[in-house]
């Protein structure tokens, strides 16, 4: 006895997969599911692109204060656009009760914002190291810390197509 194969009919187009779970590939395209520039899901609002010069010479200027101001920002920001990360109220609490804390979690979250797109972490937690451990070395720790998380954020902003 000899069956035929019958092919299976075509099927109407299906809306799009949703979206990979934190840390996945790129999700496909498809309609109402757009592609962000990097490769990923298009996410919330965009943050705002802030000079690494200006931002250290208003730190400088204000004592450090500015740095209370630059870490609640850019961890609104970070949260509002992905909806992970502590945010930006978590942040300027940890900074003022447990500062030396945040030279590990601002980089790590500026890195799990390319790592949720597919992409490799330019920055993470152990950047903190650059803070910690050259801190004493007329603050060259510091300022390598920042211009490699404030470089690497502002980096994510433009690739998602922020402009300065």
């Amino acid at each position: 006895m000899t069956e035929s194969y019958d092919p299976p009919a075509e099927t109407p187009d299906l809306p799009a997969a949703a979206p990979p779970p934190y840390g996945g590939p790129p999700a496909p395209a498809g309609p109402g599911y757009p592609l962000a520039p990097m490769g990923g899901p298009a996410d919330g609002p965009l943050g705002q692109i802030r000079s690494t010069g200006t931002c250290f010479l208003l730190m400088v200027v204000t004592l450090g204060i500015y740095s209370l101001v630059w870490y609640y920002k850019t961890h609104d920001e970070m949260k509002r656009h992905s909806g992970n990360g502590i945010g930006g109220g978590i942040a300027l609490l940890l900074a003022l009760v447990v500062g030396i804390v945040m030279p590990f979690i601002s980089p790590n979250e500026v890195g799990g914002l390319y790592e949720r797109k597919g992409q490799a972490r330019p920055v993470g937690a152990a950047t903190g190291l650059w803070y910690l451990l050259l801190a004493w070395l007329l603050l060259v720790g510091p300022i390598v810390w920042f211009v490699k998380t404030n470089g690497a954020l502002n980096e994510y902003w433009k690739s998602q197509g922020a402009t300065a």
